[in-house]
């Protein structure tokens, strides 16, 4: 039997590894010793050169389908790991080996008992949730059901204080035109279940501190998804007076971070009521901003608190007339890109820019508060690297240049 790779861009530093040889006995010299979660299958993650992977050794057809799952998702933008191909016809000393599926390694990204050792406390079992909800309501929206909703199941990254998940496995999922309530609902209770197992077994492990109450951050999970996914898709009526309210609703989807690609407005015979609902919606309001403006890709919280510091930026200097791409270019260049320069470069696997610049921001607002009055922001850079980052675990990859 031959060799069989079937990737997407191959890379061919994938040759050189040992599929001759079962997952679990591949050496230090091809592994990463880099965090994973739990998983029913034997999984690894290696480093080639400048690119870092994941391999799960699974069944043929299941590796295929779960290959072609991920590209869809990426195709439709969905927060997921990217899959970049499959190894079939694996032949050992002992005859056939499972096919491996190849997929390509987040960068800065935790799974969720790691996030609880490197310093997540039980207080920050909430935002793990609500980042869970956002993505589980997104995979919803695009008619993914999932059908096996797990916190091992799902890498996070942080996003200005709180996290940002992204599906890791879609082994059960499936594509359809559009998720039924009733798959919905099944995803809501498997996830449910899932999470409040994790939880017991996170606590039970003594590695959080603070308590942790299973039952309340699963109720809050159900809370949670019902309200968003209301917000997103319930229809709202009200009078011909009334309809300023358009703009009120696409403004608080806005806040949420959503853009409303679609909007269903409808009046009734007598043109005197209007209902309208949103048809298309999209995570990324902020993110899209930031980018158009800066060329920065970074996740939704974080794009909202770096346009916040911009409009901050804007207002100092007394801007507000001038066109926002050039004031946004005078940003990067005087603060951004000089504060992110002051950091060392063996701090840089630290946390994410984005992040880093955020969490300075935050230390700006402690150290202003103390002083009344506000305290430089390269000044408060420099406090906070030589006080806090220094302290603080890598979360980049082991030996992965900084970005």
């Amino acid at each position: 039997m031959a060799l069989r790779i079937v990737a997407n861009r191959p890379d061919p530093a994938i040759l050189t590894l040992p599929w001759h040889l079962p997952l679990e006995d591949w050496g230090p010299e091809y592994v990463v010793p880099l965090p994973q979660g739990l998983s029913r299958h034997v999984v690894r993650i290696v480093r080639l050169g400048e690119m870092t992977y994941a391999v799960k050794e699974t069944e043929e057809p299941i590796a295929f389908r779960e290959y072609r799952t991920l590209r869809d998702l990426h195709r439709l933008d969905l927060p997921a790991v990217l899959a970049q191909g499959v190894v079939a016809g694996r032949v050992g000393a002992d005859g056939e080996l499972p096919a491996a599926l190849i997929t390509q390694h987040l960068r800065f990204s935790l799974p969720y008992r790691n996030l609880f050792s490197h310093g997540a406390t039980a207080a920050h079992a909430a935002a793990l949730v609500d980042a869970l909800v956002v993505l589980l309501v997104r995979l919803h929206l695009a008619g993914f059901y999932w059908g096996d909703v797990s916190l091992s199941n799902v890498l996070f990254r942080r996003n200005a204080g709180e996290f940002a998940a992204y599906l890791v496995d879609a082994e059960t999922g499936e594509l359809h035109p559009a998720v039924s309530d009733r798959m919905r609902e099944y995803d809501l209770t498997v996830g449910g279940e899932n999470v409040f197992a994790e939880l017991l077994d996170v606590r039970a492990s003594g590695t959080v501190s603070g308590h942790l109450d299973p039952h309340a951050i699963v109720d809050l999970l159900h809370q949670r998804y019902d309200v968003l996914w209301g917000e997103l898709t319930s229809a709202e009526e009200f009078s011909t007076s009334e309809l300023w309210r358009i703009e009120q609703r696409v403004e608080r989807l806005n806040e949420l971070g959503f853009d409303v690609e679609e909007l269903d407005i409808v009046t009734d015979y007598d043109g005197d009521r209007v209902r309208i609902q949103p048809r298309v919606v999209e995570l990324g309001h902020h993110t899209r901003e930031l980018q158009a403006l800066t060329g920065m890709h970074v996740e939704e919280n974080q794009a909202r608190r770096l346009l916040n510091d911009l409009a901050s930026f804007t207002a100092h200097v007394e801007l507000g007339r001038e066109d926002r791409q050039l004031v946004a270019n005078r940003w990067l260049t005087e603060i951004y890109e000089p504060v992110m320069a002051m950091v060392p470069t063996r701090s840089r696997g630290k946390l994410e820019p984005a992040e880093l610049f955020h969490e300075i921001l935050v230390h700006r607002w402690f150290l202003s508060e103390r002083a009344g009055h506000e305290v430089d922001i390269f000044d408060t850079a420099r406090d906070y690297i030589d006080r806090y980052l220094t302290t603080k675990p890598d979360e980049a990859l082991a030996g992965e240049p900084p970005a």
